[in-house]
């Protein structure tokens, strides 16, 4: 088994998420879902909507992530980074069932008011209606599955 590992950060404008040695990370992307393993050669791209997981020995650390920019570079020491800043970010453990009814009544109400014409600001709609189905979404996939927490 390769003992070499990458560092993750996981960011968002509120704070440090996640910053742990990792053995691969699967994220998604604008140009698809990407994993990165160690010496992954450098790259800048944007994030999507979906479940960031990192993968440490067995063990899965799920994170729903909304948007956002992910750096990929190789440090000083010899070492992969990966850094993550995701308009949002949340661990798969985070959302509870009742955050997931409040998501999914969000989503509901702004859906309705989009329809009425009552949202001006439609950036903020759409990142808030964004947010609160992948929120959903990832709570629903990872509902049976095990993972660290």
């Amino acid at each position: 088994m390769n003992s070499k590992q990458l560092k993750l950060k996981l960011i968002t404008t509120e704070r440090l998420v996640l910053e742990e040695m990792v053995d691969q990370v699967s994220i998604p992307t604008t140009l698809g879902e990407i994993t990165v393993l160690p010496d992954h050669i450098p790259l800048v791209t944007e994030l999507t909507s979906g479940d960031m997981v990192a993968f440490q020995g067995k063990e899965l650390v799920p994170f729903a992530v909304v948007g956002g920019f992910l750096e990929i570079k190789n440090g000083e020491d010899g070492v992969t980074e990966v850094a993550i800043l995701a308009d949002f970010a949340e661990h798969v453990s985070e959302l509870s069932d009742e955050k997931i009814k409040q998501a999914k009544m969000q989503a509901e109400e702004l859906k309705k008011q989009k329809e009425n014409n009552k949202i001006v600001d439609f950036e903020h709609f759409e990142a808030e209606l964004e947010r609160s189905l992948t929120r959903v979404k990832i709570a629903d996939k990872w509902r049976t599955k095990k993972y660290r927490r």
